[in-house]
């Protein structure tokens, strides 16, 4: 796509758990004459959303589509299990899968870990979204898995969380449709990879700094073409007065004797 094509707006979606704003702060400050509107979406939707031109890039959970998509991978999340306050686990700082064997584990339709077998016992019913998931915690129905962001999402005093070892641990990545990769994707993509804005492989260049104004400003020549020559300067400390003794002589020097 051409730059005539585009137009001068960023959208960027984003998935729950996923806090953009560091990004959108050095987007503000490098081009901010293009807006950066931002689109929650869930995480199963959020796909959708860029294939659909909902958005031109998004903070998305992998495995995305890779005919489809371009991704860079960011980083991994460390999976907790959610517990009510009181629960035994809470005595510890980790605990592991076979731990929760004999628990009601929840395993909500948007879950972002990809199981092949969910630990613990399942529900009589799966809830339709982590939220809901949250709340059958606090009431004391099961207990939830799920990466550690979403865990802080969805804060609340009466519940805790521990780290849970040996689970699948979800990713974070920025994705954008492969033929749709605008020089807003590209300036964006800079920015996230961390490169500054003088970088050779980001698109966006920053002004060349003002030169500084000259301290000493050029003489300029007198009229006729001829420099005028600076007036000489007398001597510091010089006094022009006479010394005392009312002659002009230099000190030191023979005074001869009055006439009669």
């Amino acid at each position: 796509m051409t730059g005539s094509e585009e137009t001068l707006s960023f959208r960027l979606a984003y998935v729950p758990g996923v806090t953009p704003a560091k990004w959108v702060r050095i987007w503000n400050e490098r081009l901010p004459g293009i807006p950066l509107e931002l689109v929650a979406a869930s995480a199963d939707a959020a796909y959708d959303v860029l294939r659909d031109g909902g958005a031109d890039a998004g903070f998305v959970r992998l495995p995305a589509d890779r005919t489809f998509f371009s991704a860079i991978p960011l980083y991994t999340e460390t999976t907790v299990v959610v517990v009510p306050k009181d629960h035994l686990f809470t005595a510890a700082d980790e605990v592991s899968t076979e731990d929760l064997a004999d628990e009601i584990v929840l395993h909500p339709l948007d879950d972002t870990l990809d199981w092949e077998r969910p630990p613990g016992r399942p529900a009589f019913e799966r809830p339709a979204t982590t939220a809901d998931a949250i709340e059958l915690v606090a009431a004391g129905i099961g207990l939830l898995v799920v990466p550690q962001s979403l865990a802080r999402l969805h804060h609340r005093k009466d519940l805790k969380y521990r780290t849970l070892t040996d689970a699948p641990q979800s990713q974070v990545a920025l994705a954008w449709p492969e033929e749709r990769t605008t020089d807003q994707v590209e300036d964006f993509i800079g920015i996230v990879r961390g490169r500054t804005v003088n970088s050779s492989r980001g698109r966006t260049q920053a002004p060349a700094p003002a030169s500084a104004p000259s301290k000493s400003k050029s003489k300029q020549p007198a009229k006729g073409g001829a420099r005028q020559k600076p007036a000489a300067r007398k001597p510091v400390g010089k006094s022009s007065r006479s010394p005392r003794g009312g002659s002009g002589a230099p000190k030191g020097a023979k005074r001869g004797k009055p006439r009669r």
